[in-house]
């Protein structure tokens, strides 16, 4: 009834370049099937019976068993939710036995496809297990206990509709998405205590946020600058800094966050070099992308694109269209494996044109099709600083693009 389901991007790394372009037919007919996606919570409160000295007991008689817990080793209370009332006990029972096998870990959510009893039938399911602080003298069991949080949304069913031919997960399964569901449940700590006197004026209107806090950012950033989306795409491959004027700081709060989902930072080998060159292309100030929104549509100057770029916008504004964020976050997580795809080649083909003339040409035209040159090279001049031979073919490639550039202008 469940299957769980992970990937990380990290797993691109070194894979070779696949297929990744996107059919618009396809993605105008996955828009048809599916307008509107529901989203779920649910929270439960969760205590411990267990003693310590059962617990130490347990552990010398159940090593590294399935389950070594009972029905009887802890409660699971429902506190809210506005899972359908059908729903609810099934994803109960879903958690418990996450409980049971010790999957769910303090401040670290995972996520898995769950079917229930709901339209989508399989959705995907964010727990985390939220620990409340206590006092080193206060048993487990004393009185207190801590909370497990479950954001639900999406549409595996409907998702698979729309084919992809490259290793990234659907719907919320993303890592980084993950990380930002992390985030967003730690928010709740501070309201969350064992009588819950707030519950219906801090915390349900807390929970009844999260797809729109922490989903609908990236459709309305592409709703927001439309065509020139491929300007923020290219500032987030480039570490170009991204200024926000005339706006509220909801919105440069959005932008941020898709500037960041979208870039490579923390996935591309850097040193303290790299680092460097990056700080200070950041700290240019007459190079920062700055979007003025004082105006309908916005502004922008400093704006710079690429082919490679410019090749993703239809794709995110045919999804931002059906207004499903999670098929426009797994559009951008798509981009960025494409991007790392490139850049591993770039990588292959320095390697070798150190001894191969023949790898050099290769390498030329490689970067002269992929429509990325100006990234690609920026960022392995990065990650090559140290590395004087391949300092000397990234600088020979710099000037055969260069070249490239002023003939296509004449």
């Amino acid at each position: 009834m469940f299957t769980s389901q992970t990937s990380s991007i990290q797993d691109s790394f070194d894979v070779e370049e696949k297929d990744t372009d996107f059919d618009n037919e396809e993605i105008m007919g996955y828009n048809q099937k599916i307008q509107q996606l529901n989203c779920y919570y649910s929270i439960y409160f969760y205590q411990s019976t267990r003693s310590e000295a059962a617990d130490a007991k347990m552990a010398r008689s159940h090593r590294r068993t399935e389950s070594t817990t009972s029905e009887d080793d802890f409660s699971l209370s429902l506190v809210d939710s506005s899972l359908p009332s059908e729903a609810e006990p099934e994803l109960r029972c879903y958690i418990s036995r996450r409980l049971s096998k010790g999957a769910l870990l303090g401040g670290m959510g995972n996520i898995a496809t769950v079917e229930l009893s709901v339209p989508e039938q399989a959705v995907g399911c964010y727990c985390c297990l939220l620990e409340q602080e206590r006092s080193p003298d206060q048993a487990e069991g004393e009185g207190n206990g801590d909370y497990v949080v479950c954001f639900l949304g999406g549409s595996e069913k409907g998702l698979n509709l729309y084919p992809l031919n490259c290793a990234v997960l659907i719907s919320l399964t993303d890592p980084t998405f993950r990380l930002e569901l992390d985030k967003y449940v730690q928010g709740l700590q501070s309201s969350l205590s064992p009588e819950l006197l707030n519950l219906e004026t801090e915390i349900r209107p807390y929970l009844s946020r999260w797809y729109e806090e922490s989903v609908m950012h990236i459709h309305r950033v592409v709703q927001l600058v439309q065509g020139n989306i491929s300007y923020l795409l290219h500032a987030a491959l480039s570490h170009t800094l991204v200024e926000m004027t005339a706006t509220d700081e909801r919105t440069k709060a959005d932008v941020a966050r898709f500037v960041k989902a979208a870039s490579l930072q923390g996935l591309v080998q850097e040193d303290t070099t790299s680092a460097s060159l990056c700080k200070a292309i950041s700290d240019d100030s007459h190079s920062n992308l700055v979007i003025d929104c004082s105006s309908t549509p916005p502004t922008f100057t400093n704006a710079v694109s690429n082919r490679f770029c410019d090749d993703w916008i239809q794709a995110f504004l045919n999804a931002a269209e059906s207004c499903n964020p999670f098929l426009l976050r797994q559009i951008l997580e798509n981009f960025k494996l494409k991007a790392i795809q490139d850049m591993n080649n770039l990588k292959r083909f320095i390697r070798q044109a150190e001894m191969s003339h023949y790898a050099l040409f290769r390498c030329c035209l490689f970067l002269q099709g992929c429509g990325n040159g100006d990234v690609l090279l920026q960022n392995a001049r990065a990650e090559h600083s140290g590395l004087p031979e391949a300092c000397s073919i990234i600088r020979v490639l710099e000037e055969f693009l260069s070249e490239q550039a002023q003939a296509a202008v004449h």
